[in-house]
């Protein structure tokens, strides 16, 4: 008789723990913190248009005028970078504003130094502000994904010790990926359309392969003046993405350029550039991986000449 009420004892522990598990995981769905992109935003019908929005603050201080350059100009994705000196019900009031206009907001953040292992530490608790923001905010509240500017090509250790610069961003990502997978949140980046001539420590794979492999999606920075010269520098990307189920966007510059006037269309101006967008939009479509593209920047789209 004991050793059935010890068994019975033991199938009852077992039971509370299972219904315990499932009421935990009912909780996780309710309170939003496994919501999908899809989930959040719903799936865009149309390709991506999306732009940067670096200064935060703006916010704070003009969200109508993000929101209405935004409809004006048929963005449905933006670019928010992470700054901690904006108070949470600021993110919050501002994605709920968003969303009702169908406008999808990613956490955005990087720098070069997060190409270094030294990094990780700033990088952590970057997720871990995107994890602890998602988890307290309502479903229309919430970040519908994260995108990341790193660009370590950009940092002096580049020149030093490229392969070794490389290997620990390839750590990186690997951490950040597995990071935003248990968020349950896709991850993109923006990549320069050059790295492809830059393989991968040991190995005949060429960076940017491995990097379309590890994100959920990413940004070419295809930064040309003129539809031929934007289609020729994304192509590749956009042939590999297609093959492996990817989608690129592709990135265009207005902001003024040291690097030369071929660089941005800051000279040519808006009407200029949409025309050049047109034809590149019907090179580019031939691909499967193709999926719209990201104008940078907000300040600088918004004060673009005519």
């Amino acid at each position: 008789m004991k050793s059935k009420r010890g068994y019975r004892f033991i199938l009852l522990i077992i039971c509370f723990i299972l219904c315990a598990s499932t009421a935990c995981s009912s909780k996780a769905i309710a309170d939003g913190s496994v919501d999908s992109y899809e989930t959040i935003h719903g799936k865009l019908d149309v390709p991506v248009r999306a732009t940067w929005v670096w200064d935060t603050t703006q916010i704070r201080s003009n969200p109508q005028d993000i929101l209405n350059f935004a409809t004006v100009n048929k963005i449905n994705t933006i670019y928010l970078q992470m700054n901690r000196d904006v108070k949470i019900p600021e993110y919050k009031s501002f994605i709920r504003q968003a969303r009702v206009q169908n406008i999808a907001v990613d956490v955005m953040d990087g720098r070069s130094a997060w190409g270094l292992t030294e990094s990780r530490e700033q990088i952590a608790s970057f997720l871990d502000w995107i994890e602890a923001y998602q988890n307290q905010a309502l479903s229309s509240e919430k970040f519908a994904g994260i995108h990341l500017d790193i660009e370590p090509h950009v940092h002096p250790q580049w020149k030093v010790n490229q392969a070794s610069v490389i290997t620990q961003w390839q750590g990186n990502v690997n951490y950040i990926v597995e990071r935003a997978a248990r968020m349950k949140m896709p991850v993109a980046a923006d990549l320069p359309f050059w790295l492809d001539n830059y393989k991968i420590p040991g190995s005949t794979m060429a960076v940017s392969s491995w990097m379309i492999r590890k994100f959920d999606s990413i940004t070419i920075m295809a930064y040309r003046d003129t539809a031929a010269a934007i289609y020729s520098v994304a192509k590749d990307e956009l042939v590999e993405a297609a093959l492996l189920g990817k989608q690129i966007s592709i990135a265009v510059e207005t902001k003024q350029s040291k690097e030369g006037d071929f660089i941005t269309f800051y000279e040519e101006g808006s009407v200029y550039m949409e025309a050049q967008l047109k034809l590149v939009e019907k090179m580019a479509s031939a691909h499967a991986s193709f999926n719209g593209f990201s104008v940078h920047e907000y300040t600088s789209w918004k004060t673009l000449k005519k």
